[in-house]
């Protein structure tokens, strides 16, 4: 800790999810965060702060944002990077996961990122492993590092966390993204509250100590960030609501549902976006959208997480 009782390192090597993180770790990534954003804005996007170290991106799931962040994130703190993906993995053959990663940790790898449909294979992974393990998505568990990057956007634009009321719509269930933001709002004192149909609400939410209410409409009146699930119909058995017509009629964000919302509403997605369903095109291309913001804070982020998961202290002076 430094003279303010901050902690300066994450107590832990690896980073599984929010669930297990304190205020002052998250609060020390996201200024960690906020520091490294300004690499990604220079002519040339690159420090030698991770030189020498290896990271590898391991997804057994189809990703476009977050593989293409974490590799953009080692790759401007100048670490070697490899991603190695389900269909070029030597799983398809019927090696376990732990043969594979032990393989990968041989090579004498550092960092390994992991996205795998079951939940708890990276946490399987980390009490295995001697290198780092970064959960990149667990099935519908937990999705830590869109939890911080979201919350890094957040407080971006509305200057703290603390008492910020926080509106989160769709398919909670399924949703990932849902339960870390939950986790970590909740840790910086945040409001939350769900609103789902009751069907795409997961067995004891209210637990976690949020709101749930199934009315959309009333839900965003006094709201100052609406967070806007996808609809995750490749998780999803048949029947939890009549069609995606009526979802959107429902459950879907737009202009309209809009004007009875508090001035300065901002809006979220962890995407990708189903255009029309859960949120209207005009909406998500308006101007008190914040999804781009989200990519672009993902690889600042990312960045900071690497960093201090690699033995960095703090932010440094050398980036």
């Amino acid at each position: 800790m430094n003279a303010r009782g901050k902690v300066q390192r994450l107590q832990r090597k690896d980073l599984l999810g929010l669930e297990y993180l304190s205020r002052d770790e998250i609060e020390l990534i996201l200024e960690l965060g906020k520091s490294f954003k300004e690499i990604s804005e220079r002519p040339i996007k690159k420090v030698p702060t991770l030189r020498g170290k290896t990271v590898v991106n391991l997804f057994f799931e189809p990703s476009t944002r977050t593989a293409a962040s974490f590799d953009l994130a080692a790759k401007r703190l100048s670490a070697d990077t490899i991603n190695v993906s389900s269909s070029s993995s030597s799983v398809i053959k019927g090696e376990t996961l732990l043969d594979t990663a032990r393989n990968i940790e041989a090579m004498k790898v550092d960092v390994l990122v992991i996205r795998h449909r079951a939940e708890g294979a990276p946490h399987f992974l980390a009490s295995r492993l001697g290198a780092s393990v970064i959960n990149a998505g667990d099935g519908c568990h937990e999705h830590p590092t869109q939890g911080l990057l979201d919350m890094m956007t957040m407080l971006e634009h509305c200057g703290q966390l603390d008492g910020l009321r926080v509106l989160i719509v769709g398919d909670v269930a399924h949703s990932r993204v849902a339960r870390s933001n939950i986790w970590g709002l909740k840790r910086m004192g945040a409001r939350v509250t769900v609103c789902a149909p009751l069907t795409l609400v997961p067995y004891g939410l209210e637990s976690m100590g949020v709101d749930l209410v199934t009315g959309l409409d009333q839900a965003i009146v006094d709201k100052d960030v609406i967070m806007v699930l996808r609809i995750q119909l490749e998780r999803q058995r048949s029947g939890l609501f009549p069609s995606l017509r009526e979802y959107a009629r429902t459950f879907g964000v737009n202009r309209e549902r809009l004007k009875r919302a508090k001035e300065g509403l901002l809006i979220m997605h962890p995407g990708p976006i189903n255009r029309g369903i859960e949120l209207d095109p005009d909406v998500a291309d308006g101007p008190y959208s914040l999804i781009l913001d989200q990519v672009t804070n993902g690889v600042a982020v990312r960045m900071a997480v690497l960093y201090l998961l690699s033995g960095g202290e703090g932010a440094r002076d050398e980036h």
